[in-house]
């Protein structure tokens, strides 16, 4: 048994039963005699996004797993591999290595080299001798402390070596809780207990923990209301009369009201890293953090109380210290914190029901996310947006329901990731009906994996944005009106439903608002029937933001 092979045998001991690839890699063929299924995506990059969509929907129970050949096929990984690193998701990338006396030759491309700093842990296999060590490092990464993008380097003339007999072992590593300490919990309880307002900030890592049910108690129990960062969305049902609901760049005006007016907030599962793509917290306030790494602590952000520790756990100690200090809920106070927030939202939804509601045409994206919402079935759907303008427009204005019913994403923007994205969520959860909204430009990123979808048999539904346009901000794009004008820039044109069609999907086109709720209606029983569907919406050059 040669290296690659005992690598695609960890693999099956791993629980490891799908592969996201671009050929050629050795492991590609390794894996599939074991019973591993692989997928093959028209580009590196979406192999990895989909690798990304797998697991960001699997709770760090399973991992995605994605193969590409050394050089170009590791070159073109990178920005599927930048965006899991700054989204926190742990996927496993098995590039292709140069044989040993190649690395560090020009212009050899080294994974292990180049990808510093782009990931959580990169390894080489350097020798026959270390293949069930490199491994077992790699897993006790993808299971433990940060989660992020782990990669090991298939040197090519040490993986094709035979594997020594005493060193065809593997052991499996498990994952360690950690626990914030007592102290820490105690003095956060009393800086709750004290509090005027306070605030829960739930963020990535209550979903990657599983830790939506233990929240939902902790808000039962304390009646503190909670807003959702964009990564954290579907931690706590937006439907909860004490949910704020989700934030980007843009968030409702219950949650600007919130963290504006708020003195304490528990932070749960965060980094809290500033992002153009987060909202802001103001100086003041008492931060009370939960995070799994020590090293995002008084990193941006300030913290009064640093709650280092996974957060299922910490909410469990957290609930525990509310008991010891006999705290006992204010119900009408409870009422009355409700009762503000239910008046927010209505006011925020007077403000928007026109446009959410507008007949305009072209159809408006806040028409469309709003079609989207009331004819699907949220708790049985995974629903994601792409870079953009999609994502500013949906974030707060789509109720996320069940954990990972919502794939919010971004603190990079890479165009296009919603497509491969939702494939890799069909294949974590077959039963799903997995949607995504994406503009024409994200389309050009990644749509021949609507290819991939259809011959995978993994049927997706994606709502494109038809504009012709992109970099559609009103005064603050970096594309200027004279290289629009003189130079089409940023113009783009395209029968994105007959593209579909071509692709072996269905391609619906619609031009009117009272079309599109038939079209999601089709589109719905299309994927049940195993096709990839494709709705082309003619839409506007949308400038409209929830400017909270």
């Amino acid at each position: 048994m040669n290296g690659t092979e005992f690598i695609a045998k960890i693999l099956k001991a791993e629980g490891i039963e799908n592969l996201t690839c671009f050929p050629s890699n050795p492991l590609i063929e390794a894996a599939a005699k074991e019973g591993i299924r692989t997928i093959a995506f028209r580009h590196e990059r979406g192999a990895v996004m989909a690798a990304d969509g797998y697991s960001r929907t699997s709770q760090r129970k399973q991992f995605g797993v994605a193969l590409v050949q050394s050089q170009a096929g590791a070159e073109n990984a990178m920005g599927g591999i930048a965006q899991a690193y700054a989204d926190n998701i742990p996927i496993l990338v098995l590039p292709g290595g140069i044989s040993l006396n190649q690395i560090g030759v020009k212009p050899n491309f080294s994974a292990s080299q180049k990808y510093q700093g782009w990931v959580k842990q990169v390894e080489s296999v350097l020798s026959p001798y270390e293949v069930g060590n490199v491994m077992r490092r790699a897993f006790n990464a993808l299971r433990n402390g940060r989660p992020g993008p782990v990669v090991v380097e298939m040197t090519s003339d040490v993986c094709s070596l035979e594997i020594p007999k005493d060193f065809e072992n593997y052991h499996s590593p498990s994952s360690a809780q950690v626990i914030p300490s007592q102290n820490d919990t105690r003095d956060a309880v009393k800086y709750l207990m004290k509090a005027k307002k306070p605030l829960i900030w739930a963020g990535g890592g209550v979903l990657m923990s599983g830790a939506t049910k233990e929240l939902k108690k902790l808000v039962e129990v304390t009646g503190i209301p909670v807003f959702c960062t964009m990564p954290g969305k579907s931690a706590f049902d937006e439907r909860h009369p004490l949910s704020l609901g989700a934030g980007c760049g843009t968030t409702t005006l219950a949650a600007h009201n919130w963290l504006k007016n708020s003195d304490v907030v528990l932070v749960l599962g965060s980094s809290l890293t500033r992002t153009p793509y987060g909202q802001a917290l103001s100086s003041e306030k008492t931060l009370l953090h939960n995070t799994i790494d020590s090293e995002d602590l008084n990193k941006d952000e300030a913290a009064t109380v640093g709650l280092v520790g996974d957060t299922k756990l910490t909410i469990l100690a957290l609930l525990e210290e509310f008991k010891e200090q006999g705290f006992k809920k204010n119900n009408g106070e409870v009422t009355q914190i409700k009762k503000e927030i239910n008046a927010l939202k209505k006011k925020w939804m007077q403000d928007w029901n026109p446009i959410l509601n507008s007949s305009e045409i072209p159809l408006n994206y806040y028409r469309i996310i709003n079609e989207i919402y009331k004819n699907i079935d949220p708790e049985n759907s995974i629903v994601t947006h792409d870079a953009g303008a999609p994502r500013d427009c949906m974030v707060p204005f789509y109720n996320a329901t069940l954990p990972n019913s919502y794939i919010g994403w971004g603190k990079t923007t890479h165009l296009g990731f919603g497509i491969p994205l939702m494939v890799g969520a069909k294949m974590a959860h077959p039963e799903k009906f997995c949607l995504n909204l994406m503009g024409d430009g994200a389309f050009g990123m990644s749509g021949l994996d609507l290819e991939t979808s259809v011959r995978a048999e993994l049927p997706i539904t994606t709502v494109l944005l038809n504009n012709g346009a992109m970099s559609t901000y009103e005064g603050t794009s970096l594309i200027g009106p004279v290289s629009k004008k003189e130079y089409g820039v940023s113009s783009m044109k395209g029968d994105y439903a007959e593209i579909a069609k071509g692709m072996g999907a269905e391609g619906i086109r619609v031009e009117k608002p009272n079309e599109l709720a038939m079209a999601l209606k089709n589109a719905q029983q299309l994927n049940k029937d195993g096709k990839t569907v494709l709705i082309d919406v003619i839409a506007n050059i949308e400038g409209r933001r929830s400017n909270f």
